[in-house]
């Protein structure tokens, strides 16, 4: 397995405020897109953290993502939003969206806001995130590049499809945050960047049959040659591939449906994301006593925590308990990098001008990598 390098959240956040001011965005513009990029890999999520600076160098490297695009709200009602992010960037448009859908749960009870031509937005969790640490229940979502191949399919027709829910508890919220295929895309970059085979039962090659090969299943779905990641449950109804599927197409409903954007099918084609999201926002007091329903829950979090262990195994989590722990862990003791991330990194300075070794260092291991963009 490739080696990591150590790296406190503080460096690593002043180093990504300085590239994508350096891209053209705001100070404030970086200091969001690099708090949604950081808090990944706080919580341990490596996927959708800082080995996925070489996916913005190159979106904006190629104009698929527009720094000075403005968000556009072009449909409104008290209790919903249809924003057009007319391709900027992902977490800029998000964050801006959800917080609508705070101020108008928080007037009228709850708020969907729908929102197309966007770019990737990072963790969904962040988003619902921003709703629970306000007192409001958040749910967040969204498709992306087509890589989930439909159940007894051979061809990605949805994207990973992401949903999170977020909801106020003690001694922590609870935090729900999966992507609708067994893996994420960013899973099998990082396999691929360590050159180990993917778990049976991960991916499909270009025929529909069972793959290990990250390359090759990377390589198929940025040249839409079939194949790609499996919905949760597998390859077949057995196993419980339909409801992965329909998970997916849930989440498609809520992001290119209702506002009307590209279906995961259609994103990034002709140097265009396309990438749609949806956020929810829900105020628990609509339902009564919104602190009653807060212990309410919290309660129930901690019999589950209490509750009988299967033979061998000394705890059960409760969803955002992990990230929790990972968060304190990676603040006191730093950020494990990735090597082949930090050969991105460094390629991405060269392009910026950034003097790499002022932030980084030397990387140990001069291994040269390989990137699916």
């Amino acid at each position: 397995m490739e080696a990591s390098q150590i790296y406190s959240a503080e460096l690593l956040n002043r180093f990504c405020n300085r590239a994508f001011e350096k891209f053209g965005f705001s100070k404030d513009e970086s200091e969001i897109i690099t708090d949604v990029l950081l808090l990944s890999d706080l919580y341990g999520i490596e996927s959708h953290g800082m080995q996925r600076l070489i996916r913005y160098h190159k979106g904006i490297e190629k104009g698929m993502i527009k720094v000075a695009a403005k968000a556009e709200t072009i449909f409104e009602t008290p209790v919903s939003a249809v924003i057009d992010g007319h391709d900027g960037m992902g977490q800029l448009i998000s964050y801006a969206a959800m917080e609508t859908a705070i101020a108008k749960a928080k007037t009228s009870g709850m708020a969907t806001v729908t929102v197309r031509n966007s770019n990737h937005f990072g963790i969904a969790g962040y988003y619902a995130k921003m709703a629970s640490d306000q007192g409001l229940i958040g749910l967040a979502m969204t498709n992306s590049e087509a890589i989930m191949v439909p159940t007894y399919g051979r061809l990605a027709m949805l994207g990973s499809n992401p949903i999170a829910i977020a909801a106020p508890a003690k001694p922590y919220p609870f935090l729900f945050d999966a992507s609708t295929t067994v893996v994420t895309r960013g899973k099998l970059e990082i396999y691929n960047k360590q050159e180990q085979a993917l778990p049976m039962g991960w991916a499909l090659d270009a025929k529909g049959h069972d793959t290990t090969d990250a390359a090759d299943v990377l390589k198929n779905i940025v040249g839409k040659k079939g194949g790609g990641i499996m919905p949760l449950g597998g390859s077949e109804e057995i196993s419980g591939s339909h409801k992965g599927y329909g998970f997916g197409m849930i989440c498609e409903l809520f992001c290119s449906i209702l506002s009307m954007g590209l279906t995961s099918n259609h994103t990034h084609l002709n140097n265009k994301g396309g990438t749609c999201h949806g956020f929810i926002a829900i105020n628990p007091g609509i339902f009564g006593d919104a602190q009653g329903i807060e212990e309410h829950f919290s309660t129930f979090l901690q019999e589950l925590r209490d509750s009988d262990k299967a033979q061998g195994q000394t705890r059960i989590y409760t969803h955002g308990e992990k990230e929790v722990e990972a968060y304190q862990d990676r603040i006191q003791n730093g950020i494990p990098v990735l090597k082949n991330t930090l050969h991105e990194i460094q390629e991405l300075c060269n392009y910026l001008n950034i003097d790499f070794q002022e932030y980084f260092g030397r990387i140990e291991d001069e291994t040269k990598h390989k990137s699916f963009y």
